[in-house]
């Protein structure tokens, strides 16, 4: 019989769960090929803008595979909703029974993203943050720095975004444990941080490669689609090193896309990032290279999120 799992019962799971942890475990299984993964599924609108992501896939030999739809719509915040929806569907992969639905909300999508921006600082971090940067207000914002001292603890923060009472509300939501400067341009934030993490929908750039110091970390996670763009394209020049979540998605959406578009970049500079993971050649040596980590979010997140939300629950 399939199971309903609500919000309360998801957030309640993930407290014994360790995500980052499972989160690797899926990126290495996809970069290894042991994952099926299709292409993803959309659906962009415009008035109100907003964009529905369809994520789907599963591990070879694993007990489950994984339905997952999340949207984005930007403008809900002036309804007092929240902008991220979604649900999960989980099907035993021997029979194709439906186990259970996941009304997580959107939920986990916004975990899962930011516990890849936290895998992503423990393997590829400069050895000593001096001030983490972040660019965006929004929940993925939160998360981010909340995930980020899971592994790399730092409480000096650079935080920017387009609205300053909404970067307030964030500082004070955040409270008196961390340590945060909200400053008034991107430039600002490059200027004080070498690990950035920028969170925003943005269609047009906002870190530029001219701000960046040697030794920097960036996190890409806001642009998920083709039309989204955080970094400006020279800036994938200036990295030492440029990772892909998935080099397939890259050829359609991110910041990567973007960049090879703009001809600022090669593919064949670009590593998989679960590649980048178990062969520690490919990724930081030393700490005066500039890192870009392009996260567009890959089904696999998905998979692994929901069979553990499911096994927890269901053990």
């Amino acid at each position: 019989m399939s199971r309903i799992i609500n919000l309360n019962e998801i957030k309640i799971a993930l407290e014994s769960i360790d995500v980052i942890a499972a989160i690797e475990h899926g990126f290495i299984s996809y970069s290894r090929g042991y994952s099926v993964v299709p292409p993803v599924g959309e659906l962009l609108f415009e008035n109100p803008p907003g964009d529905v992501h369809i994520k789907y896939g599963y591990i070879k030999n694993d007990a489950y595979y994984v339905i997952k739809i999340a949207s984005g719509f930007y403008e809900n915040q002036k309804l007092g909703i929240p902008s991220g929806q979604g649900l999960m569907l989980l099907f035993k992969q021997e029979t194709g029974e439906l186990l259970a639905v996941l009304l997580d909300e959107g939920h986990l999508t916004d975990v899962r993203t930011a516990a890849a921006g936290a895998l992503c600082a423990k393997h590829f971090s400069p050895k000593k943050i001096t001030g983490v940067g972040i660019i965006g207000t929004g929940v993925q914002a939160k998360l981010q720095l909340k995930f980020l001292q899971k592994h790399t603890p730092c409480k000096k923060v650079y935080l920017w975004g387009r609205d300053e009472y909404k970067a307030q509300k964030m500082k004070e939501f955040m409270g008196d444990e961390y340590d945060i400067t909200i400053v008034s341009s991107c430039s600002e934030v490059a200027k004080n941080s070498n690990l950035i993490i920028t969170t925003t929908p943005s269609e047009s750039t906002l870190l530029m490669a001219q701000d960046v110091r040697k030794g920097t970390l960036i996190i890409a996670v806001g642009s998920d689609t083709h039309s989204k763009q955080e970094l400006e394209s020279e800036l994938m020049t200036k990295a030492d090193i440029v990772i892909a979540d998935s080099l397939s998605q890259s050829e359609s959406r991110g910041e990567i896309y973007r960049a090879v578009l703009d001809k600022a970049i090669s593919r064949d500079k670009i590593v998989e990032l679960g590649t980048a993971i178990q062969y520690q050649s490919l990724g930081r040596l030393n700490d005066d290279k500039i890192a870009v980590i392009d996260l567009t979010g890959v089904a696999v997140q998905d998979i692994m999120i929901a069979s553990a939300v499911y096994s927890q629950l269901c053990k």
